[in-house]
């Protein structure tokens, strides 16, 4: 097999495609800025379900000192 699979069957030569897509729409100068809001997102969705693991856990442990 001389094709590189990733995700769900996406290639190299598409990737390369997508990246070149979103360097046309957003140019050069946007990309870090993108990147960054996305990394913001990715961090907030992460407290966001450890806080809800936590209260779970909360809330087991109040359960079953009753």
């Amino acid at each position: 097999m001389s094709k590189l699979l990733f995700i769900g069957g996406i290639g190299l030569q598409e990737i390369l495609i997508i990246a070149l897509v979103i360097l046309l729409l957003f140019g050069g100068r946007k990309i870090p800025e993108l990147m960054k809001g996305i990394g913001k997102g990715v961090r907030s969705f992460k407290e966001g379900m450890n806080g809800v693991d936590d209260a779970h856990q909360t809330k087991e442990d109040e359960e079953s000192k009753e």
